[in-house]
């Protein structure tokens, strides 16, 4: 069985996005994380797009990488832009950028994703998706890069996610000289 890796970075704040207009853009990771993105944090990046054949994203995440990496090309982005997208969403009614929309029941879709060939299903972004998957166990692994950042306002990872209590086990530990500390969970 596939696994599926969720990959989402992290203020020290816990801040994972920006919502509301009060915290304009200060609060969205491509502004707070920037300054540390360097050759460790592209080279973890890859090493995660390369285990992965496929990925499922929320609506908000499928609409910034496409317009992020669908103008793009050269290595890396051909990669990310090749590769078959799963995107979950009650508003979309079409996609584009090698996209597929998840018809039905998403956990149900998404468990046979899962269960079909292939090597893991990559998830960026934690959302409004997360409720689902956290709720029907479908998450293996979670990928927590947190920056050493205090943004201060903006979007809490899992905020008003409305799920049980769920339990973690840590798995494994990156630091990069930056100063971000992936920290990676799986379900206990």
């Amino acid at each position: 069985m596939r696994k599926l890796i969720e990959s989402t970075f992290v203020s020290l704040d816990g801040i994972i996005d920006d919502t509301r207009p009060s915290t304009a853009s200060r609060a969205e990771p491509q502004h707070w994380g920037h300054p540390y993105w360097d050759d460790d944090h592209a080279g973890y990046a890859q090493k995660l797009t390369e285990s992965a054949d496929a990925m499922l994203l929320g609506r908000v995440t499928y609409e910034g990488f496409a317009a992020a990496w669908g103008a793009q090309s050269g290595p890396g982005a051909d990669e990310m832009n090749s590769m078959p997208k799963y995107v979950a969403s009650r508003t979309l009614t079409e996609t584009t950028w090698n996209a597929t929309l998840i018809q039905g029941d998403v956990a149900e879709e998404v468990a046979k994703l899962k269960e079909q060939p292939g090597e893991n299903i990559l998830k960026w972004g934690t959302g409004e998706l997360d409720r689902t998957l956290v709720e029907h166990g479908l998450v293996d692994e979670f990928h927590f890069w947190y920056f050493p950042v205090v943004v201060g306002a903006g979007k809490h990872l899992f905020e008003g996610a409305g799920f049980d209590t769920t339990h973690l086990k840590l798995a494994d530990l990156n630091r990069f000289d930056s100063g971000i500390v992936v920290h990676i969970y799986v379900p206990k």
